[in-house]
């Protein structure tokens, strides 16, 4: 999706650019540490040279090394950020900066870059997703968050640089999207570790959201060997049908007289959440839906306007609107659904009503269908038969990650976590719900076996990816997009994701954390292994005790036509 303005995170009260929960010591220099349970293994500092200068002569398969630089610690504000990113990033220990260049195709221009811890590596390599159509290195949601932690970390602007949108009739640069330049990120990472730490990585990891999500099964699918544990975030892993959804939504707030003002789509949030909230599992005092799946808010009770058009009434054009939106893009001549539609109780979430036609919304988001119809492409135009049918005949087996067959990715070892937020109006929870079900189903149906592999998080009162795009549940858990490392080890989703790889330790409850504006904890509750969610058992509804899971239906969302389905 497109980038918040991050630049304003807090940090023991201080406005700093990245917020961190506690002091690391795993970015400290040279004596070694730990930061929850994450040995470090201490890398010699006092050489003869930097080794840094050497990265200039690794040698990459199809690739070029184009710079290595050694970045000391504290802060530092890398070239080409993406809008929104924070500057400078702070807090980030002595690591050596390598970019490079890969050459998939004739075509193609692959951008990769990897931080190296220098003096305090774990041992680890993270790979790290990136998010909308790339288009750029991603910093504060891809490479600090595991430098930090004492990963060698890697990510990749997917092929798409320096403008997402002029793609048409360059199929291998699409490919580079879809899967392949995360491949290429991969390999590039792994073999600067092994040239500047002279010893491959113990393990592998890859984390994202949303893209990065998409980038995560995409991992688990096609490249199995490549990572011992992943952790995919609101993947956007049934890309075209995803993207068709945007146009659905778009199509219908342009409709005339149907576009949503920010006060009235609180509005109309503040409705659907008065019908449903304290009645799925939640606290009655809470200011989301714990299980979105119980609300039957119906949008023509919301309050007509009889006399002008403000933000405290609806238009019939507006209701009209809305009830396309909640419902998704389904195929007019025969029915079939194509995508999820939106949850009630997120229409005032960022990427709802609002946002959705916008100026920016198009170029960001429509970008597969500027790649196939040439740039002067009109959405009006879009036919949710014929051209669904179109697109996905060139880009489905490209960009989809819709195989629910892991059974490669279990044979080698592998764990993984999904999550997605109830409240996000962008990635809807609908679509991992249906992929973990299809997976489930794949592998004999019993879900205690898929969960000794694979095991999903449907979070309360969350947005996209994570509370900076909304919500008020608890958003952060040390997760992709997240503003804070979490000080408690049962509140960071990669510690959690490590102990299962290492140390055969699957996780269960995960505590997700809200923050004040100073970074103070303002609620905490458990965030549960589905089909269970979070239960409410009385007393203070901001603290994690007075919640426990408990088992939930499974599935009981709108199926995809499995047509639709296909890679």
């Amino acid at each position: 999706m497109r980038y918040i303005d991050r630049s304003s995170l807090t940090f023991g009260g201080s406005i700093v650019g990245i917020a961190v929960a506690t002091t690391l010591t795993a970015c400290g220099g040279g004596s070694g540490g730990s930061y929850g349970s994450f040995p470090i293994a201490t890398t010699p500092s006092a050489q003869a040279q930097d080794p840094c200068a050497s990265m200039t002569g690794v040698t990459l398969n199809g690739g070029t090394v184009t710079g290595a630089q050694s970045i000391g610690a504290g802060d530092y504000t890398p070239p080409n950020l993406a809008p929104g990113e924070p500057s400078p990033l702070t807090g980030l220990p002595a690591f050596c900066r390598v970019t490079a260049t890969i050459k998939t195709s004739p075509d193609s221009n692959v951008g990769v870059e990897v931080w190296l811890p220098k003096d305090n590596w774990n041992g680890r390599f993270l790979g790290t997703g990136n998010g909308g159509p790339a288009g750029s290195i991603t910093y504060y949601t891809g490479l600090r968050e595991g430098l930090i932690r004492g990963f060698a970390v890697a990510n990749t602007d997917l092929g798409t640089a320096p403008d997402i949108t002029t793609r048409e009739g360059h199929p291998q640069r699409w490919i580079d999207f879809g899967n392949r330049a995360t491949r290429e990120m991969t390999v590039a990472g792994k073999s600067m570790v092994n040239a500047f730490y002279k010893t491959a990585p113990k393990y592998s990891y890859f984390q994202g959201c949303s893209t990065g999500g998409q980038q995560a099964l995409i991992n688990a699918q096609r490249y199995p060997k490549d990572y011992d544990g992943i952790i995919a975030g609101a993947p956007g892993n049934d890309r075209t049908h995803l993207n068709m959804s945007f146009i659905w939504n778009y199509k219908a707030f342009k409709a005339p007289g149907a576009a949503l003002t920010p006060g009235k789509v609180k509005m109309v949030m503040s409705k659907s959440l008065a019908t449903c909230v304290g009645k799925d599992g939640g606290s009655p005092t809470d200011t989301f839906l714990t299980d979105p799946r119980q609300c039957n808010f119906d949008p023509e009770t919301l309050p007509r306007c009889t006399s002008g058009d403000g933000d405290d009434c609806v238009t019939q054009p507006q209701v009209d609107a809305l009830k396309k939106w909640y419902a998704g893009p389904t195929n007019p001549r025969t029915g079939e659904r194509i995508y999820g539609g939106v949850p009630f109780g997120s229409e005032a979430v960022a990427y709802g009503p609002a946002d959705q036609v916008a100026s920016w919304w198009p170029a960001q988001q429509f970008y597969p269908f500027y790649w196939l119809f040439g740039k002067d492409w009109d959405y009006n135009t879009f036919d949710f038969d014929r051209d669904v049918d179109t697109v996905d005949a060139q880009l489905a087996s490209i960009l989809n990650a819709n195989n629910p067959d892991l059974s490669a990715f279990k044979a080698n070892g592998g764990k993984m976590i999904m999550y997605t937020g109830a409240q996000d109006p962008a990635v809807v929870y609908t679509g991992a719900v249906n992929y973990y079900e299809r997976v489930v189903n794949a592998e004999g149906g019993d879900i205690a076996a898929t969960q000794s592999h694979f095991r999903y998080y449907l979070v309360p009162g969350m947005g996209h990816c994570s509370g900076l795009d909304g919500g008020d549940g608890g958003t952060e858990f040390g997760q992709p997009y997240s503003a804070y490392v979490p000080s408690d080890p049962k509140g960071d989703i990669l510690l959690q994701m490590v102990d299962w790889v290492e140390k055969q330790k699957a996780p269960e409850e995960i505590i997700g954390t809200s923050y004040t504006a100073s970074g103070q904890i303002k609620t905490q509750r458990p965030l549960c292994v589905y089909p269970k969610l979070p239960a409410y058992q009385g007393g203070d509804s901001t603290k994690a005790s007075s919640f426990v899971c408990k088992d939930a239906p499974r599935g009981n969302v709108p199926a995809p036509a499995e047509r639709y389905l296909l890679n």
